[in-house]
């Protein structure tokens, strides 16, 4: 199918050297979307039907053709759709409506499916297979051995795709449609992220062409988040998908400084962007004087009261600052060509525009309705006291506009030294003014730890599209994490978002997530704990320092590197020079969590704040005292401990010179 594409030949083609162009661009594109995969079989699945399925659409798609009835009741499934050489599907494509039942058939409902079998790879080679014969009542319900392994395979460099083993409660997010908003609340190792990632390849299979023109973006917490999951969508043969964490977003301006705890959680409140709207719209200034435009020997007067209700007007419409300003001198100039009309003349639209542009007009629209910079407006609330005082008056208490008060102004937007809170206020301000595009889709990855200030950030980048909304109630590791997410998707502006839980762990082992789970009732009383469905209960191990100066973090990161597989060293971020340090003297290669593990090098050194979202077969976790005391509050710690303790699909090993937390020993 590539070297089909390769040989093209678009000389006689194309009509002039832009479309050539843009036709070039799309054939490499399409050669990039069919690149070998040497690991990575064509097909994992096949399904025998009853009886040939019948034509029929894509739920939801726009403007797809039917889909041909199958040559005959066997089809193999795979990550891509390939054809021979005469076009026929030799594998169909895992998104297509016809590879549904290889997700969701079961002995309770076949689907028309009278075999399903897997196939089970190693490097890329066929090893194994597995049947299930659906509709035979004889044969009795078995979990897949197949299936398992895969789950539990071993993983080095970034993370993969899971279309092998997606299950029907993952299948049902991954497949519904776009109009909708979808919030999935899970666990660690439930699968929510790569949940994300394939209902945005199913997207774009069912809705190609309505999201090539709006766009998909996927929002992570951190460019290591990113970097971990970027290869997922290219390797399902999806290239056009953006990604960005929220700080890329809102980058207006350069972030040098940083907040306190208690002034993020001020700037990040949601009461923050009527604040902003107050200041802003307080520049606009009611008319005290008529405007006069004289052209040629004429001259042509707008009275006071008029350009009041002019004002009035727009402000009641409730349009962008900076589309309203653009606005008034048409409705001026409008006022003006009534009384030219009125006295016999007969203007058109080019001396409406010309009157628009008059100094008079200018003159007016500037004292009336003056051009605001975002930064500088965010910049004068911070430093100063009195400005911020009237326009937060009801909304913010004294203790609060101190918490966010500069201490020492800055000269200039250039000069000052922005957090990346202050960041989202000016994202908020310029919004305010001027509209931000809105994408088709956008996947918010890691959302609890968002503030209900980025939440609007995100928000406006889907405010005509839909949104997939992932995380955990129980990772939050901000102090102003998410506390619901009823409460976080009115801050996104898709309330009406369908919230979804997934419980069934499948990458964390029943020993491990056991573990961890001690500490639910103290960070997320009433959240179900997530219940594993491995059938190996993973190592996991609980070893007191014995005082060598970290030998024993030593020791076990040797012994797990003696297994197959990638290792985390997750440590607090306090300590990570220390162990770096450590493992330089003891030879053992390791990279730092934005870099893949590779099978010379699969030792990570992870610091606690950037764990969330990454997995390692194996993890040793050191001092859990040490990650609590990290952070500003001991909830907070408790939910980074949390994290560091589920980053592991294999084993735990924790060790530990300093007591447990309380909440571990229970």
């Amino acid at each position: 199918m590539r070297e089909d594409v390769e040989s093209l030949d678009i000389r006689d083609v194309t009509a002039n050297w832009v479309n050539a162009q843009i036709l070039e661009r799309q054939i490499e594109d399409r050669i990039k979307a069919l690149a070998d995969l040497g690991d990575t079989p064509l097909f994992f699945g096949r399904l025998d039907y009853l009886h040939t399925p019948g034509a029929g659409e894509a739920e939801g798609a726009e403007g797809e053709r039917p889909q041909p009835e199958a040559a005959c009741q066997t089809l193999h499934i795979g990550r891509r759709h390939v054809h021979d050489v005469d076009g026929d599907p030799m594998v169909i494509d895992w998104r297509a409506p016809v590879s549904q039942p290889f997700y969701r058939a079961s002995k309770k409902d076949p689907m028309d499916v009278a075999l399903r079998r897997r196939f089970g790879y190693t490097g890329g080679d066929l090893t194994a297979y597995e049947d299930e014969h659906l509709s035979d009542p004889a044969e009795a319900a078995v979990t897949s051995r197949l299936l398992q392994r895969e789950i539990e395979r071993p993983r080095v460099g970034p993370m993969r795709d899971i279309v092998a083993t997606i299950q029907p409660e993952q299948d049902e997010i991954v497949r519904s449609g776009l109009s909708g908003s979808v919030c999935v609340q899970g666990g660690p190792g439930t699968g929510k992220t790569a949940v994300g990632l394939h209902r945005v390849a199913y997207l774009l299979y069912a809705h190609r062409e309505r999201l090539a023109r709006t766009g998909t973006l996927v929002v992570g917490p951190n460019r290591s988040f990113l970097h971990y999951i970027e290869q997922v969508l290219p390797a399902l043969g999806e290239l056009a998908v953006g990604q960005a964490t929220v700080d890329d977003l809102v980058a207006h301006v350069e972030v040098r400084g940083t907040d306190d705890a208690r002034a993020a959680l001020v700037k990040g409140d949601a009461r923050m962007a009527e604040v902003l709207r107050r200041a802003l719209y307080a520049h606009v200034t009611p008319p005290a004087e008529p405007v006069v435009v004289v052209r040629g020997s004429r001259r042509w007067r707008v009275p006071a009261y008029e350009l009041e209700e002019m004002v009035r007007q727009l402000l009641d419409r409730g349009i962008r600052y900076g589309a309203a300003r653009e606005a008034l001198p048409q409705r001026i100039a409008h006022a003006v060509l009534v009384q030219m009309e009125r006295a016999g003349e007969a203007p058109d639209d080019r001396v409406q525009d010309a009157v628009a542009r008059n100094s008079a007009v200018k003159a007016a629209v500037k004292a009336i309705w003056p051009a605001v910079d975002p930064a500088k407006l965010v910049l004068r609330l911070l430093t100063e006291s009195e400005f911020l005082a009237e326009h937060a008056a009801g909304l913010l208490d004294e203790d609060e506009r101190e918490a966010i008060l500069w201490a020492k102004p800055a000269r200039s937007v250039r000069s000052a030294k922005w957090s990346a809170a202050d960041a989202v206020l000016i994202d908020e301000a310029t919004d305010l003014i001027r509209r931000t595009p809105s994408l088709g889709h956008v996947v918010l990855d890691e959302a609890q730890d968002l503030s209900p200030m980025q939440y609007r950030a995100v928000g406006r980048r889907c405010t005509t599209g839909s949104a997939t909304v992932l995380g955990d109630l129980a990772q939050g590791t901000t102090p102003w994490a998410t506390r619901s997410w009823e409460e976080a998707l009115g801050h996104l502006g898709k309330g009406d978002a369908v919230v979804e839980e997934l419980t069934a762990g499948f990458r964390v082992p029943t020993d491990v997530i056991a573990y961890a789970s001690r500490l639910l009732p103290h960070i997320a009383p009433g959240l179900a704990p997530v219940a594993s469905i491995r059938d190996n209960p993973g190592l996991f191990s609980v070893r007191p320092a014995d005082g060598s100066g970290g030998g024993d973090v030593l020791a076990a990161c040797r012994e797990l590197l003696a297994r197959e597989g990638s290792v985390g060293l997750i440590a607090a971020d306090a300590r990570i020079p220390e162990l770096a340090r450590a493992l330089a003297e003891a030879g053992l290669e390791y990279v730092a969590p934005g870099q893949e593990t590779t099978y010379d090098t699969r030792l990570a050194l992870v610091p606690a704040s950037l764990a969330k979202g990454l997995e390692y077969d194996y993890v040793v976790l050191d001092e859990p005292r040490a990650v609590i005391d990290g952070e500003p509050d001991e909830r907070t710690g408790l939910r980074r401990l949390y994290v560091a303790l589920t980053r592991a699909v294999s084993g735990l090993i924790v060790t530990h010179a300093a007591p447990l937390p309380e909440q571990l020993l229970a």
